[in-house]
């Protein structure tokens, strides 16, 4: 498989053009065939977006500003797919498709709904619609749309029946599929392997990251608090999960781990997950 680092990892390190060079040098070096981009950090993003992404521990910074064709250009990385909202896919399909084929990629992903009700049948059934109209518009560009998952998807919206099993219902495989992120499944408590099989051939992209607890000498208490990890430090069954994605035919993983870094540094911790993903590349 061809592996990826996703931005959101890199907004305190792209702060200037040269030190975006740097760390997109570092991610060559450490063996990685590109990065995945988000809208909101390729232009730059609002006071909410930076006051969100700060919260999360994953601010966006200042590569906004940045030619990122130029430095992706230099750099000599591909790139995965062009992270976008579905707000923007609905008012103005043509630019994001438009940018995405310039920046290489044919693939458009939806990261998930801010201020959405996931436990509102009505409202899933009606995301699942629109997702369709944007992937079917998407189509006539030749991109296709992917559905990024967290943890909310999770939730019941009737008994037995969540989130989840609706977009995967009501989506049409030829206009939507997925970007399947086995960590948010996991730290939601469900078997992420169990929907990596149910998902098969739908699953187009994997974002990958372990998941566990970071503690050196004594502990206060017995309960730690668990967070991402660098790819086999933690506890997730990531082999398990890796030959689930290359029976689903997945070719492109994606890294995207969150602000629990080793020393507190994203190109620290990309490197140390690298040297995993490296040795069943």
């Amino acid at each position: 498989m061809r592996t990826y680092v996703q931005q959101i990892m890199l907004g305190t390190v792209t702060g200037s053009p040269q030190q975006a060079r740097n760390t997109l040098a570092a991610i060559k070096a450490a063996g990685y065939d590109g990065v995945e981009l988000n809208r909101f950090m390729v232009h730059p993003s609002s006071m909410m977006v930076r006051l969100m992404t700060r919260a999360a521990g994953m601010p966006t910074g200042n590569g906004g500003k940045l030619d990122w064709h130029a430095l992706l250009q230099e750099s000599g990385l591909a790139v995965a797919s062009l992270h976008a909202d579905l707000g923007s896919l609905e008012r103005e399909v043509d630019a994001v498709a438009d940018e995405a084929l310039r920046f290489g990629t044919h693939t458009v992903v939806i990261t998930g709904m801010y201020r959405f009700d996931y436990s509102d049948e009505t409202a899933v059934r009606d995301l699942a619609a629109r997702l369709n109209r944007c992937g079917q518009a998407l189509q006539r560009h030749g991109v296709q749309l992917l559905y990024h998952n967290h943890n909310v998807e999770l939730l019941h919206v009737a008994p037995g029946l969540r989130a989840y099993d609706v977009l995967l219902s009501d989506t049409d495989p030829e206009a939507v599929n997925f970007e399947f992120d086995s960590y948010w499944f996991t730290d939601g408590g469900a078997d992420a392997a169990a929907w990596m099989e149910r998902l098969g051939s739908r699953m187009k992209l994997w974002h990958i990251n372990d998941r566990g607890a970071r503690q050196s000498g004594p502990a206060m208490t017995p309960i730690l608090k668990c967070d991402s990890m660098e790819l086999g430090d933690g506890n997730m069954d990531l082999e398990r999960l890796w030959a689930i994605a290359a029976r689903n035919g997945v070719e492109d993983v994606v890294l995207e781990s969150h602000r629990n870094w080793v020393d507190k540094d994203p190109v620290k911790s990309l490197t140390r997950s690298a040297q995993w993903l490296n040795e069943r590349k």
